[in-house]
């Protein structure tokens, strides 16, 4: 399936995406208030709804939201109200004039055109603006046994299964949109988070049906794959616990320092 259909299908079940997918650790935007400061405009590319908007709403920050997905969008408007809420591709969208203070994309800016996003992002940046890019990584710890032995479900029913395993957090780059090679901030900053979650059987089976692609796989290698990976947590005990790594990459432009 191409990139562009896949990022249609997570608007497939907007409102299983709101329950299962979890919210950013709240440290992230302490530290991205601290760069930039505690009121800016900002223009969000890629909220689905509203993992990342949240933690911006409630700092009273005033943010307007592109889209893609129109029940996705749905979700995130009767969620956060005062949200301007643009139902649009990032990539095409005409662009609004440039006096955002900020551009945040969480678990997002990889879906954006490679050749064109940096770029999109700070021609709506006033001068000394920012582009935050939030980035979710899957990686070793929690219930590791069984990330390894699930390995053998995804051989079984999917043709693209990863191999290797999961990265070590510390082995994953620390820039990996590869802000800073750009040329066009002044500085980058980053930080990191990890945490642990917890997962039920259930819990875990549909937190893999809000991704791309599982969802893209046929019906019969969908079931296959979930019967595979619910036997292996049933026989865990009924739970696992999954490590993910979350980055922030924050880039000011090249003009006048933030205020």
């Amino acid at each position: 399936m191409s990139r562009q259909n896949l990022r249609q299908t997570f608007g497939e079940d907007a409102e299983l995406y709101d329950r299962v997918r979890p919210a950013y650790p709240r440290e992230l935007f302490d530290e991205l208030a601290r760069i930039v400061g505690e009121r800016p405009r900002v223009l969000e590319i890629g909220p689905g709804t509203g993992q990342a908007t949240a933690a911006m709403v409630q700092r009273g920050w005033s943010v307007t939201a592109v889209e893609l997905g129109a029940e996705l969008a749905s979700v995130l408007q009767r969620k956060f109200p005062a949200v301007e809420v643009v139902v649009a591709d990032f990539d095409t969208w005409d662009l609004p004039p440039a006096d955002f203070d900020l551009v945040v994309s969480a678990t997002a800016f990889h879906w954006l055109d490679p050749a064109t996003r940096v770029q999109r992002c700070v021609d709506v940046l006033r001068p000394g603006g920012a582009l935050a890019v939030v980035s979710t990584h899957h990686v070793a710890g929690g219930s590791e046994q069984f990330f390894v032995d699930v390995q053998s479900c995804y051989d079984r029913f999917t043709d693209d299964a990863a191999k290797g395993g999961l990265p070590a957090a510390d082995d994953v780059p620390h820039d990996p949109e590869g802000l800073a090679e750009t040329g066009f901030f002044g500085s980058v900053e980053f930080r990191r988070s990890v945490r642990d979650v917890d997962y039920s059987t259930a819990e875990y089976l549909e937190l893999l049906s809000s991704y791309s692609g599982h969802r893209a796989l046929t019906t019969d290698r969908r079931d296959g794959l979930y019967e595979c990976i619910g036997g292996l947590i049933d026989a865990a005990g009924g739970s696992i616990t999954k490590r993910y790594l979350n980055q922030l990459s924050v880039g000011i432009s090249l003009n006048q320092p933030l205020a």
